[in-house]
């Protein structure tokens, strides 16, 4: 049974089908080239949801177009019968602006890493689009009179679309992992040496082997650590060193002593405000060799492609300008300038993405001879020193991650969960992760404070691991070795005694009570910044462990049933009582009374010994702590939250040595995170387990005589 469609709609949509998609392809491609750039400066939820539907749509609409003009090719030149009244020569001159678009811009060849191993099918798109693209061609000739320009935008897509493919390849996991191999090294000729061994000692010739060590390679200029602060330019030449050197961590490779201490001791003399920028800009490099062309793009051939393919639009827009348009209609003439036009704006805006790139920088700009004596001032480019709404515009479009953390709260959470009703509906949708990231998800600015804390913290490690086994000592830490070197060793147990997860979880608990307890409210201002440092921290992990699971895989263990756990005891204690106060209070108040009742809670018999151990449940574990922290008193006269800040960065710390790479590598595409800074400077720092204890291996040397 055939749907009855009005001839006025089945008219208007012969005439508009194809020009309505070459006119969403370009808008795509548009949206693309503009939001692009923005996925590694912002965590903005509907910026990737525009952009990830642009992106998946480009394609479509692409293919679905050449599928049109080719379905629309026939006998009748005119086709008049289809695509209202489209001159076969302007739908063979089309055909190849969708290659053009299915190649995409530089700035982004893949919205994640799993699009990287799809290259083999991008190539297959890449020949069949093409052998469609010249049946269109073929069949308008031989009259075709645009079959010059026709041909040249043809190579501009085919340049275009190619330069994806081969992004796609070079950043796929085994090539990437591959152009980081050394030549394999088999090591001196056993076989050869035993036997001329042996033939020495039939002989009776007094022989022996020795090993011979590598001689030392010696010091390059760059490798001399420059005191004091760094200019904007050294800022990024050493940051491109170091992504040379360190870009192996995201394929999981190892380096040697020789690296690590290079990078060491590079470190070690940087302030915490030149070290994040460094990270900043070699994560900006990771960045865009797995999810843009520049890999492709900046080298010799490509500069020498672009330069092509800019000359060949530009050709085609003055030669579709000198050809005879009488036969065309005026709207299809209209639609081939903007198409060509559209052409030479995407590649301006390529243009001058290239000329200001890091990448053409250090391309053309030399590190400068190390000097020892008279540090260069390093000058400020933005951050919270921009003020004002187009301080704050100009700072999103040049900053290079989104400067910020995501924080959630177990507590927050439980005195606003959503009614039974709209949780069984939400479920039913799969939309929890989606609607809880809307309601129970907050972004707070990482300070230049908590720069600053995270950065010494991690520098007074890194001055005490001389050695890799202290360095892996360290490194395995999960708030253990703050609390023994602060002499704090009643609080082990709740380290080492219980899983990560569950740790995480009691502290977070622990530290939200003594957060709202006002009755012990810090006095100095440096006891109030650890205790924001503390809460911020806090929140953040309990965001990694419950939102960002892929994150925290290794060291979560149990940690969503735990918290799930949790939150269902925290709602029923909180059920009843507190539902007028919902109505009447603010949410800090709840919040803070919510936190006062469960400190009230006689603890004296510990939970598991009352619920046994079905429950995962540890709400009344975190209030125990929490109770012990607030009667502790230090000989030494640090404040709780002094200790308890040092602990949330060892916490982070373990988590992001034991983090995926490839997970590490995700967040980059999605403003990025924290815990991915943290790694990096933890590996410039020397700590972690990506280092070999030996740097090479002796050479065998025969000794024939005395």
């Amino acid at each position: 049974m055939e749907i009855p469609i009005p001839k006025r709609l089945k008219k208007i949509w012969d005439l508009w089908e194809l020009r309505s998609f070459l006119i969403l392809s370009l808008s795509l491609q548009t949206i693309l080239i503009v939001l692009s750039p923005l996925r590694k400066r912002t965590k903005n939820d509907w910026i990737f949801l525009t952009l990830w539907s642009a992106y998946l749509l480009a394609d479509w609409a692409a293919n679905f177009a050449v599928g049109i003009i080719s379905n629309s090719q026939g006998d009748n030149r005119d086709c008049r019968n289809k695509n209202g009244n489209i001159d076969a020569d302007l739908l063979a001159f089309w055909a190849p602006f969708l290659l053009v678009h299915l190649g995409g811009p530089d700035t982004i060849s893949a919205f994640s890493l799993e699009d990287n191993e799809l290259w083999l099918r991008h190539l297959a798109s890449l020949l069949f689009q093409s052998v469609a693209a010249i049946y269109v061609f073929l069949q308008s000739l031989p009259t075709n009179r645009l079959w010059m320009p026709t041909i040249f935008i043809f190579i501009d897509g085919l340049i275009k679309y190619a330069e994806r493919t081969l992004s796609l390849y070079r950043a796929s996991f085994r090539r990437f992992k591959d152009s980081m191999l050394k030549p394999a090294d088999p090591g001196p000729n056993y076989a050869k040496l035993m036997d001329e061994y042996r033939s020495m000692k039939e002989a009776n010739l007094p022989t022996r082997i020795e090993t011979i060590k590598e001689p030392e390679r010696g010091t390059k200029s760059v490798d001399r650590v420059k005191e004091g602060e760094l200019t904007d330019t050294e800022v990024v030449l050493h940051a491109y060193r170091f992504f040379e050197t360190f870009k192996g961590l995201i394929v999981d490779l190892i380096f040697s002593l020789r690296e690590r201490n290079q990078s060491r001791d590079f470190f070690l003399e940087r302030n915490y405000k030149d070290a994040f920028k460094l990270i900043e800009v070699e994560l900006n490099f990771i960045y865009e060799s797995l999810f843009s062309k520049v890999v492709v793009v900046y080298s010799s051939l490509g500069y020498l492609c672009r330069l092509i393919s800019f000359a060949l639009v530009v050709t085609s827009l003055g030669l579709f300008y000198c050809v005879d348009k009488t036969n065309f209609r005026d709207p299809d003439v209209a639609l081939s300038y903007t198409l060509l036009i559209g052409a030479i704006a995407l590649d301006v805006m390529a243009f001058i993405k290239l000329i200001t790139s890091d990448w053409l920088f250090v391309r053309v700009t030399k590190l400068p001879d190390v000097d020892l004596k008279e540090p260069k001032r390093y000058i400020d480019s933005g951050g919270e020193s921009s003020n004002g709404y187009f301080g704050r515009f100009f700072h999103l479009l040049f900053r290079r991650w989104s400067e910020s953390v995501l924080c959630d709260n177990l507590i927050f959470r439980s005195v606003n969960p959503r009614s039974k009703f709209k949780e069984k509906i939400v479920e039913f949708f799969n939309l929890t992760t989606f609607l809880d990231s809307r309601k129970y998800v907050k972004p707070k600015r990482f300070t230049e404070d908590l720069k600053k804390h995270i950065f010494c913290e991690l520098h007074m490690k890194s001055k005490m691991a001389d050695d890799l086994y202290t360095a892996k000592e360290i490194s395995a830490a999960k708030g253990d070795w703050t609390l023994r070197v602060e002499s704090c060793t009643e609080f082990l147990p709740y380290i080492l005694e219980v899983d990560y997860d569950q740790s995480l979880l009691v502290w977070h608990i622990a530290t939200e009570l003594c957060y709202n307890d006002q009755a012990d409210a810090p006095k100095t201002d440096d006891e109030k910044k650890h205790r924001e440092f503390s809460k911020l921290l806090s929140d953040y992990m309990l965001y990694l462990l419950v939102m960002q699971p892929q994150m925290m895989s290794k060291v979560a263990g149990i940690g969503q049933i735990r918290f799930r756990d949790t939150c269902e005891e925290a709602k029923i204690f909180f059920a009843g009582e507190f539902e007028d106060w919902k109505k009447k209070e603010i949410v800090e108040k709840i919040q803070r009374k919510a936190c006062a009742a469960i400190v009230d809670v006689n603890t004296e018999v510990k939970p598991v010994m009352i619920k046994g151990d079905r429950s995962k449940s540890v709400l009344f574990d975190g209030c125990i702590l929490a109770k012990e922290l607030k009667e502790w008193n230090t000989t030494s006269g640090r404040s709780k939250w002094f200790i308890m800040s040092k602990i949330w960065v060892e916490m982070m710390s373990y988590a992001a040595i034991n983090c995926r790479a490839s997970a590490h590598a995700q967040k980059l595409s999605k403003g990025g995170e924290l815990i991915t800074m943290v790694w990096f400077l933890m590996i410039h720092f020397g700590l972690g387990d990506q280092f070999q204890i030996n740097e090479g291996h002796g050479r065998a040397k025969l000794i024939v005589g005395t």
